[in-house]
């Protein structure tokens, strides 16, 4: 696509869905400032839907189930061999990347030394769990880094990157106090207006459904006979999230392998949905685990690996906690069960006690929205950008 006279070019990468979501809104901000941007770059259907003239699309970057290794290496040659035939033809005013960072830090040095074009990172890297050696590639080849966690501030500028904290854009997202304590009457079901849910989030990887899963369900077992024991009116129930890449089948084939099938009931929803009917959430540790923050949603956060790739990731990953909440609040709102810890007698005696003690871990959990800031983090990056490139002569 030419360029349309008396405009300036903006050219966005982003890599995974995740990070097209949040470049859509980015966009959005910017063209709500400056209609008159041309937009062009990778994306998915977010970067569509909002007119960007996308030269490679990311559903090509990531498949369903396991890819090989060769096929998935030249699918990114290809997306990278793209991108430079794209500075050539139609060299871009700005460069934003989002999140992506093993793609978008090459990318940003290829522009930088062939054409010293202006550079913004949305999303950066996690340079605070690992890889700290990409600080010396973003002070080299980054001109500004939109930093969207509060901690990460100090960091970057004790490496000397220019920076800005501009808030985290999952703020947006989630309105204050959205969930059941809030709301009892929103419930995916009318059976359930009486019962105490707790949410099931295993994850969205197939292999994260295998090694979650099986441990969520034996402690849900574990809790609904504990609790039965107990004088009360309320039933307890589970609600199991199915992300979009997992069949509900492979979910169905795990429980049948446990009792009590009637106790789970699987959503293939949006998780939003599972955090306004829970009491609690047992999670696989992700980004999710900030959106149950957000929502006020008390959570246990799980993981477990096999013992070697553990060992591999504590030589390599060093920070204090697993959780984005806890290391924002720098201490454990968000109890965690990692590894050896990861047992269905450990996970659900921490749940019963929580399910008496919802009030305390609600309370906790508003410390991460207060530090997290305000709405508004794509505006304040589309600011940032509309500065870094140089105003349209009339």
């Amino acid at each position: 696509m030419d360029l349309p006279s008396k405009s300036r070019h903006i050219l966005i990468l982003t890599g995974e869905p995740s990070g097209d979501f949040h470049a859509g809104h980015l966009v959005k901000e910017i063209r709500q400032s400056n209609n008159n941007i041309y937009f062009s770059g990778i994306g998915g259907p977010h970067l569509k839907n909002q007119n960007v003239d996308l030269f490679y699309d990311i559903a090509n970057l990531s498949a369903m189930g396991i890819t090989e290794v060769l096929a998935q290496l030249r699918q990114i040659k290809k997306a990278f061999d793209l991108f430079k035939e794209k500075l050539r033809v139609n060299k871009p005013d700005l460069i934003i990347l989002v999140d992506y960072p093993g793609f978008n830090l090459k990318a940003a040095r290829f522009a930088k030394d062939h054409y010293q074009l202006k550079i913004l990172y949305y999303i950066t890297p996690k340079v605070w769990a690992w890889k700290k050696s990409r600080l010396k590639k973003i002070k080299k080849y980054v001109d500004h880094a939109a930093l969207i966690l509060p901690f990460e501030e100090k960091i970057f500028k004790k490496a000397g990157i220019a920076s800005t904290y501009v808030g985290n854009p999952l703020v947006d997202e989630y309105p204050e106090n959205i969930s059941k304590p809030f709301f009892e009457k929103n419930c995916l079901s009318a059976k359930h207006m009486d019962s105490l849910i707790i949410g099931l989030l295993p994850g969205s990887r197939p292999a994260e459904i295998k090694n979650m899963l099986k441990i969520m369900i034996k402690a849900a077992v574990i809790i609904h006979e504990t609790h039965n024991l107990k004088v009360t009116r309320k039933k307890i129930c589970f609600i199991i999230s199915q992300a979009s890449l997992i069949h509900e089948k492979n979910i169905k084939a795990i429980l049948k392998k446990h009792s009590f099938d009637q106790l789970f009931e699987i959503y293939d929803g949006p998780v939003k949905n599972i955090f306004l009917k829970s009491d609690i959430v047992i999670a696989a540790s992700g980004t999710v685990t900030l959106e149950a923050a957000l929502c006020c949603v008390p959570t246990i956060l799980i993981y477990k690996m096999s013992g070697i790739s553990y060992r591999i990731a504590k030589l390599f990953v060093k920070i204090k906690y697993a959780g984005l909440a806890n290391l924002i609040v720098n201490g454990e709102v968000m109890p965690e069960l990692l590894q050896n810890d990861a047992t269905p007698e450990k996970i659900s005696q921490k749940a019963l006690y929580m399910l008496d003690h919802l009030s305390y871990f609600q309370d906790q959990l508003q410390m991460v929205r207060k530090l997290l800031g305000n709405k508004g983090a794509s505006k304040r990056t589309a600011g940032i950008a509309m500065h870094m490139i140089p105003k349209i002569i009339q």
